[in-house]
């Protein structure tokens, strides 16, 4: 692979990130480190692109074309639980889904295209923060991302756990899914717990909900378009011998189309004023879409299996859709683009779920991810090319 030799320097550089995780658009130690890099590669690099994005340019030749490749920079909320030599040193921060791999990856075939680099065109190296609340892709994008670099497509690695190590899938289509927060707020008529009958209990009420949201995936979707509603907390104002006369449900709802999701939400306010007006109480539904979906373009994916194949005989270039949610889904919008997962190892401390505490990212997935968007970078961009 063409990046074995930069393995030793990834693994330091992923460490290192790996010890200082930033949360949300507050990422300016992790922003700093990788454009330091960047500078050192030669590159030309753009900071603060969206308040702290970073997005490394590198050209060669003069062709027309122009490839952009994503990474995240934000970490997670969660306190560190592996006890490596290298875990976080900032409380309650860690890097639990991969990211430090992920800026690994792209840094690694940055430096390697920047002295073998065999291509004609341009990359964009794109390092954006808050990935995980949602926010960084959309405030690149305002900040002029694509405006300052228009860019002919643009493609991101996210690694799975439980899939062999360098094992690559994607699919045109659908990949990952919305995300939508719910709260579903009730009123009723409170009271004494030995009089329920000069009121209307509220947990009654809530939990008939609870129980008929669940029809809603098993009745009232399409069995073809996947999605799923989970209530996630259930809160009254009832104490001891006292019965709630408020209650709020809260939730989460997924789907892989934009259709899905507006057909869980029309379904979801007519289950609740259904069963509020069948118990004479008031109830309220305010869904809020998180994340859109993320949509692979057809040209995209079969380059990703092209240059995957370069790597590994492991592609699935028509992988199933999975119900998590990413950010990237902002920037498959407005340029063509695909999503594509990376296998992180089949082993017990390697197939921890991502967003636990003791997950940590393989390092033998370095070389093959970062020679990957090398083999991609110099497929799209050929020298033979005028593209």
């Amino acid at each position: 692979m063409k990046t074995q030799d930069l393995n030793a320097q990834m693994i330091e550089w992923r460490h290192a990130l790996h010890q200082i995780p930033e949360l949300e658009l507050d990422v300016s130690k992790t922003a700093a480190y990788v454009a330091d890099l960047l500078e050192g590669f030669g590159l030309e690099v753009h900071r603060n692109v969206g308040e702290t994005g970073v997005v490394g340019i590198l050209t060669r030749g003069n062709g027309p074309g122009c490839i952009g490749l994503r990474a995240e920079l934000d970490a997670l909320p969660i306190t560190e639980a592996t006890g490596f030599d290298y875990a976080s040193t900032h409380a309650g921060k860690m890097h639990a889904c991969g990211h430090d791999g992920h800026m690994t990856m792209l840094l690694g075939a940055a430096k390697y295209l920047s002295e073998h680099g065999q291509f004609n065109g341009r990359v964009a190296f794109v390092f954006q923060p808050d990935e995980e609340f949602g926010t960084g892709a959309a405030t690149m994008i305002r900040d002029g991302l694509f405006d300052t670099l228009p860019m002919d497509e643009v493609y991101a690695i996210h690694n799975l756990p439980g899939m062999p190590s360098g094992h690559f899938a994607t699919r045109t289509g659908p990949i990952t899914a919305s995300e939508s927060l719910f709260e579903i707020e009730i009123t009723g008529q409170g009271g004494h717990a030995a009089l329920p009958h000069m009121g209307v209990d509220v947990i009654t009420v809530g939990s008939q909900i609870v129980n008929a949201l669940q029809t809603i995936v098993s009745r009232k979707l399409d069995p073809a378009q996947n999605g799923v509603v989970s209530v996630t907390e259930f809160v009254t104002d009832g104490r001891r011998n006292v019965l709630p006369g408020k209650a709020t449900l809260s939730g989460d709802a997924r789907a892989l189309t934009p259709a899905t999701n507006a057909a869980t939400r029309a379904a979801m306010e007519q289950i609740v004023q259904g069963i509020a007006t069948a118990h004479g109480v008031t109830a309220t539904v305010q869904y809020d879409t998180i994340f859109e979906p993320t949509i692979n373009a057809s040209a995209p994916v079969r380059a990703v299996e092209n240059a995957a194949r370069n790597v590994t005989k492991h592609v699935d270039g028509d992988c199933p859709a999975k119900l998590f949610s990413e950010d990237f889904a902002h920037m498959a919008n407005a340029v063509p683009a695909a999503f594509i997962l990376m296998g992180n190892g089949t082993e017990a401390h390697h197939a921890r779920p991502l967003h636990s505490d003791d997950y940590d990212f393989n390092d033998a997935g370095l070389v093959p991810g970062s020679s990957f968007w090398v083999e991609l970078v110099e497929q799209q961009l050929p020298i033979q090319s005028n593209h």
